[in-house]
């Protein structure tokens, strides 16, 4: 899984838990006005959720010379991959140190800028891009956030009975982070299969997952991307995407494996960068 999302799901459920117990503390609470519409759909809600809260810590890139080089590969990506989802794929680069896409329910896609300066072609960003948008097609966040409620229910329980203290909600907090980087091992090779039919489906060689992947094992801890360093054993991943390479040979053998064949993709540094505000 995202750390992103980690960090999220884990913010969220001690913001929810701690106002439970400060409620039970006090009698009772307030509850706030803004109510999301019924018609919305749940995905949209969270997806807009971690917008605002990008735009208010000024993270969002509004304008930049980089989007002229984000533009082609996300575009060919969201006419490929926008049948199999129900809301439309936006794009947005984000600035941040460490190399990472992510994307949200309701069809956000989110580029740390220093990504585009990480890969050393187009397809190891196509192969990225596509492995993010196919966890929005599996709804895993969503599916993410059902699992964590339903600890949610057992760490209110919990927290009641050790005594509501703040370590000991943050102790319960983390075993549910456990569960849930157990469940996510299953779901990142899942992305990976569904982004490698993805980028074929743009003409983006889907080895390009592959060589980001070995380019990993030289790369230094601070420039690891995040789907790369949640979920060190590589080496499997790289031998099921080889795999499903192999079983759809019809689709898969046009592509060559070799990554002298690569698109070189360059981006000139330091570049201007406005932020949304």
């Amino acid at each position: 899984m995202n750390l992103f999302k980690l960090i999220r799901v884990s913010v969220l459920s001690l913001t929810a838990l701690m106002g439970l117990v400060s409620c039970a503390g006090k009698g009772g609470g307030v509850a706030s006005d803004k109510q999301p519409s019924q018609d919305q759909d749940e995905e949209v809600q969270m997806g807009q959720e971690v917008f605002d809260q990008l735009k208010a810590k000024g993270e969002i890139i509004e304008s930049s010379p980089l989007y002229d080089q984000l533009k082609p590969v996300a575009d060919a990506i969201t006419k490929a991959a926008q049948p199999r989802y129900n809301h439309p794929f936006k794009f947005y680069l984000v600035h941040e140190t460490q190399p990472n896409a992510f994307a949200t329910p309701g069809g956000n896609v989110y580029v740390v800028d220093s990504l585009l300066y990480f890969v050393k072609n187009t397809e190891e960003l196509a192969g990225t891009l596509c492995h993010e948008v196919s966890h929005t097609i599996h709804h895993d966040t969503v599916t993410l956030m059902e699992k964590q409620q339903q600890l949610e229910k057992r760490e209110v329980g919990a927290a009641v009975l050790l005594g509501p203290t703040r370590a000991h909600v943050l102790a319960i907090l983390l075993l549910g982070k456990l569960h849930s980087l157990s469940y996510s091992r299953d779901v990142e090779s899942r992305a990976d299969l569904t982004g490698s039919d993805v980028c074929a489906a743009t003409d983006y060689n889907p080895w390009g997952l592959v060589w980001l992947f070995q380019d990993f094992k030289n790369a230094q801890i601070g420039q690891i991307p995040q789907l790369l360093s949640d979920h060190p054993d590589d080496q499997n991943r790289v031998q099921t995407l080889e795999e499903h390479f192999r079983k759809d040979s019809a689709v898969f053998g046009k592509f060559n494996p070799d990554p002298k064949s690569a698109t070189s993709f360059v981006v000139t540094k330091n570049v201007p960068e406005v932020f949304l505000h």
